[in-house]
């Protein structure tokens, strides 16, 4: 490390958030190389201080030429053009080296190729003329990918599309690890949220297993995870990640709506089928517990089987009037 590198070490990355109840306990990131280069602070001054010297210096060299135009001899003209022209070159190259640095921006130095450091303090500042600077933003953006046509662990074709909020977290990395930072983090996002997509069905057929629709928290926690040990070569760190677009695809939508249209019916099916049995016991034992009436086996079967269909049945019930005797 360069012996200007007066800033702390950089932190280390925060630990993956835990896997939530019924998940993989690992996640399948890819490994990235290790940066060659990490950011620390560059060596400047504020630029108040070098502004004024600069200006003083283009005065002085305008009143040495002033001064040489006054003089009359050939020696002293000479003396005071050629101190005008080295004031002046001086006073030219001292301010080359001022920096306007905003809020949510930092310059990357560099010296003949060689990283200097990076300047976040935003203001006037001044660092060594012969470096070169490099602008980058540290404000948060947001990317958001194209609709995208995949296939889920079922081979369904489904689309997806997903939104990351980040940041650019160390400068160094972002400049000199990847050929366009941004462009990096849009690629990779794509590749994390079609390898999300292919890992898990759109809807789980088991109730414990994981799917793009029933489970977004636990699916948006894994593709963070995943998105952040792809970008982070490149020195961004991502803030939040979701998905803003989650269907099946057109050619299959009308079929898959039928059969989420079956399961429901099915589920209502199944729990109307539960509570019109709940209801017959409790109509049995209320019978039995008061000794309203004594009922044989076969006859306890007929009277569940009517409730049965009077209180599972989709029509209104016809109401029948027995005149006769409970076996007539």
């Amino acid at each position: 490390m360069s012996a200007h590198d007066t800033s702390a070490p950089t932190p280390a990355p925060a630990p993956a958030p835990a896997p939530a109840p019924g998940t993989s306990a690992a996640v399948d990131v890819p490994e990235m190389p290790a940066p060659r280069v990490r950011e620390f602070q560059a060596h400047s001054i504020g630029g108040g201080l070098a502004l004024l010297l600069g200006l003083l210096g283009l005065v002085a060299a305008v009143a040495l030429f002033a001064a040489a135009s006054a003089v009359t001899a050939d020696g002293a003209k000479a003396g005071l053009i050629v101190g005008g022209v080295l004031v002046f070159l001086a006073a030219v190259i001292a301010m080359r080296g001022l920096n306007t640095v905003a809020p949510g921006e930092a310059r990357v130095v560099q010296l003949f190729g060689r990283y200097r450091g990076t300047i976040r303090q935003d203001g006037l500042r001044w660092v060594n003329p012969l470096t070169s600077r490099t602008r980058i933003s540290t404000r948060v953006r947001n990317h958001e990918t194209a609709v995208l046509k995949v296939n889920d662990a079922y081979g369904n074709p489904i689309e997806l599309a997903a939104v990351v909020v980040w940041k650019v977290q160390d400068t160094a990395q972002a400049t000199f690890e990847v050929d366009d930072y941004a462009e990096f983090v849009a690629t990779q996002t794509e590749t994390a949220v079609r390898h999300i997509a292919i890992e898990y069905p759109y809807d789980a057929h088991d109730e414990d297993g994981l799917s793009l629709r029933g489970n977004a928290e636990e699916i948006t926690e894994k593709l963070a995870v995943e998105l952040q040990a792809r970008v982070e070569a490149a020195g961004v760190r991502v803030v939040e990640s979701r998905f803003t677009h989650l269907a099946y695809a057109p050619e299959i939508a009308s079929a898959m709506l039928q059969r989420q249209q079956a399961g429901a019916v099915v589920a209502a099916r199944r729990q109307i089928v539960d509570g019109a049995v709940g209801m017959v016991e409790a109509a049995l034992a209320r019978i039995t517990e008061q000794d309203i009436v004594e009922l044989d086996e076969e006859r306890k079967a007929a009277m569940v089987s009517n409730l049965m269909v009077v209180l599972c049945g989709d029509r209104a019930p016809q109401p029948v009037l027995n005149t006769g005797t409970l076996y007539q």
